[in-house]
């Protein structure tokens, strides 16, 4: 059912709840009768406004209850005094669950939020459905390598000796660290872009930059430095995890961008192979950003997964 609310007019909404006595900001969108989606974003230093402001609403008219909530520390949920670690995140998004009086829930989780999503089904697999992997980071380090490697090769073949010069000082960094993290993303340049932008993906763009979530689009920087300074599961692998979860009756779909560059053909075998061929789709001219690049796709894709459940 479509909503009667003009669709502009949906970006404005905001809401602030309260979590574990700490302000955290979450939206809920759709009816709460339906089935819960809970979006997880990526980061450290990100939040919902993009995915709030083209895709929310249009996922609710599915027939789900969609939630966005921006981590303790990140985007709309400011806290000096957050910590950033994956138990801080599961305690809040525990709070989440109570404060919409969900038992049960389907993750969408998208980058980084994979990873956080991973961990809480592992430590609360009773409340999950189902995890959604959408352009989701699953083996850090791989990636890293990856992005070196592809990189190099680029800069080899055009002899850019003083970008080679710096992507050899990246490999002498230490891993376990947000200055390592950067600069392989700082070397990543483009990695994130759609190819070939399409009328749509161009228009939900521009609709989000004139909208008040734009206005609210809050990036703590400091976020990843405080990460790696307080989580010791900074650079990780969740593979094996996600396999566990599977036995436990958690659904594991996955949905990734063809031209994603963080990821490379290794990566997105394994985890078509974790998923399964049948949960398992990726999307051709498209990137990062699945949900803006190819918005019809990924939602015709997210309620096939559901109707597989």
């Amino acid at each position: 059912m479509k909503s009667t609310l003009p669709y502009l007019a949906l970006l404005t909404i905001l809401s602030i709840n309260s979590a574990k006595g700490q302000t955290i900001y979450s939206q809920s969108y759709g009816s709460s009768l339906s089935p819960a989606i809970i979006y997880v974003h990526g980061g450290p230093s990100s939040n919902t406004t993009l995915f709030e402001a083209t895709t929310a609403q249009r996922l609710a008219e599915l027939g789900f209850y969609v939630i966005a909530y921006d981590r303790r520390g990140e985007g709309r949920s400011t806290d000096p005094d957050a910590t950033f670690t994956f138990e801080e995140s599961s305690n809040d998004l525990v709070a989440i669950y109570e404060k919409y009086n969900i038992e049960q829930a389907n993750i969408l989780a998208h980058s980084f939020g994979g990873i956080v999503a991973t961990f809480f089904a592992e430590q609360h697999p009773e409340k999950v459905n189902s995890i959604i992997l959408a352009g989701a980071l699953f083996s850090q380090q791989e990636t890293y390598d990856h992005i070196l490697n592809t990189v190099e090769k680029i800069y080899r073949k055009n002899g850019n000796k003083q970008m080679l010069n710096k992507i050899e000082e990246t490999r002498q960094l230490p891993k376990n660290t947000a200055e390592y993290r950067a600069a392989c993303f700082d070397l990543a340049d483009g990695f994130f872009d759609m190819p070939k932008p399409t009328k749509e993906s161009m228009k939900l763009r521009e609709e989000y930059q004139k909208s008040d979530f734009y206005k609210s689009n809050i990036r703590n920087r400091n976020a990843p430095a405080i990460f790696f300074q307080n989580e010791t599961l900074n650079n990780v692998d969740t593979k094996p995890i996600l396999e566990k979860l599977k036995t436990q009756n958690i659904h594991i779909f996955a949905i990734y961008g063809k031209q994603d560059r963080i990821f490379s053909k290794k990566q997105l075998e394994d985890m078509k192979a974790i998923a399964g061929k049948e949960n398992f789709t990726l999307i051709d001219n498209c990137s990062h950003f699945l949900y803006v690049d190819q918005q019809e796709l990924f939602l015709e894709t997210i309620s096939k997964y559901m109707k597989q459940k």
